[in-house]
């Protein structure tokens, strides 16, 4: 969340960096509730300042024999005064973090402005679209036919929008978390964790899924758990309310879990298929970085993620988001985007964003500079990457006329050495 702070002494910053992102947000109501706040905050200590002066009025009276029976019931009413105060002072904090809670971070100076995703800024891209002499199918109708994906058998056990591996199919999958994991810890200098598959509220309200976006999550009923929507929010909160050494940034740490998301408002072939599912597997990759050096830490961890396309010979491109197609949290994001022959297009695959302090904040994630002073860190996370959907890349980019599917070389070490999926019985 933003600095309540830094919001009270630059309101007309903060309102045209919120109105460049679009939408409505309660900055009146914050003022307001603010205003009211320290107003009641003020009042309840200038009556505790006159109740302990009448408080040593009453001793000496007391001391010298005189009657104190109207200052004792004045200083009564005072303390009942400064009750109800103190209350009130609670519910105009409880407004106030309210609203702080519903307002999402400020986009950095660098991001496009735009009200959509048609204001994104292409960064640069990599290869070349394949050529194909016949007409290319889309993932599942080449999974199915190949016997590796089977979506009715996964509608039976759970329902839309689930997916049933098999074979070679889900050994594909395997093979893409391995080499994705070996990537990262090897030669990119993350440190593997293997998180629970379950957070509790106090974790999602971290990472800012709580409690604007309650509804996009799995709740375990009566119970405080739900159902990780990414890695980012168990691994963001490793040290929540904890400080961490300057010198030990940045932290760096990649995670292979499965994912749950509801996606409400998914449609159209977005809910076809592996594109957008209920359960999915990712890699992800998280940052604890110094202020200073977090948007140099945004490039490596955005060319760590994109580096995985190039190692298995996916056309790509990195994209800016523009300030009105940022998530919540971010006050930068690059997309990744693969290429897709059976829609002709690049879909996100990957999205690399900078939260600055604002994760940091509502954790209470900090860090001890080498003056000894603390300081919110800035997180940093980006899908590193989502499995499922470079596994349909895979299958889409890499078919043959004859329904078979290529093994990218990468791949192949941990494919059993297969070079080529073909149809299992």
């Amino acid at each position: 969340m933003l600095d309540k702070n830094f919001v009270r002494e630059n309101l007309d910053l903060v309102k045209e960096r919120l109105a460049a992102r679009g939408g409505a947000y309660p900055l009146d109501e914050l003022v307001a509730a603010d205003a009211d706040w320290k107003g009641f905050l003020a009042r309840s200590e200038e009556l505790r300042r006159r109740r302990n002066e009448a408080s040593e009025a009453i001793g000496k009276a007391k001391r010298a024999g005189g009657d104190t029976a109207a200052e004792q019931a004045r200083v009564k009413e005072i303390s009942a005064e400064i009750k109800t105060l103190e209350e009130a002072a609670r519910a105009a904090e409880e407004r106030l973090n309210a609203c702080l809670h519903s307002i999402p971070n400020l986009p950095h100076e660098s991001v496009p402005i735009g009200k959509d995703e048609n204001a994104n800024v292409e960064v640069r891209r990599w290869g070349q679209a394949p050529e194909f002499d016949f007409e290319p199918q889309d993932h599942v109708d080449l999974g199915t036919a190949l016997g590796i994906l089977d979506m009715d058998r996964a509608a039976k056990i759970a329902g839309a929008r689930f997916s049933l591996l098999v074979g070679a199919g889900a050994l594909l999958e395997r093979a893409l978390i391995g080499f994705m994991l070996d990537l990262h810890t090897r030669e990119h200098g993350y440190r593997e964790v293997l998180p629970p598959l379950m957070a509790n509220s106090a974790s999602l309200f971290g990472t800012g899924n709580l409690p604007k976006f309650a509804q996009d999550l799995f709740h375990v009923e009566e119970t405080d758990y739900y159902l990780i929507p990414t890695a980012e929010v168990p691994v963001t909160n490793l040290y929540r309310d904890e400080t961490l050494d300057a010198a030990d940034l940045p932290r760096k740490f990649v995670s292979y879990t499965a994912c749950f998301r509801s996606e409400a408002g998914s449609y159209g072939k977005d809910v076809r298929g592996l594109i957008r599912q209920h359960q999915f597997n990712k890699v992800e990759l998280v940052k604890f970085a110094d202020p200073a050096r977090s948007y140099d830490e945004l490039e490596a961890l955005t060319r760590d993620a994109a580096e995985v396309l190039e190692r298995l010979g996916l056309h790509h491109r990195v994209v800016a988001l523009s300030t009105g197609d940022m998530g919540f949290s971010s006050a930068k994001t690059y997309d990744i985007e693969v290429w897709l022959p059976s829609q002709n297009r690049f879909r996100e695959i990957s999205s690399c964003s900078n939260f600055e302090a604002f994760q940091a904040r509502r954790a209470n994630i900090r860090f001890r500079g080498e003056e000894g002073r603390k300081q919110y860190v800035h997180t940093l996370n980006g899908s590193g990457l989502a499995i499922g959907r470079t596994w349909l890349a895979i299958v889409e980019n890499y078919q043959q006329e004859d329904g078979t599917v290529v093994i990218p070389e990468a791949l192949r070490p941990y494919m059993r050495g297969m070079d080529v999926i073909r149809r299992e019985s």
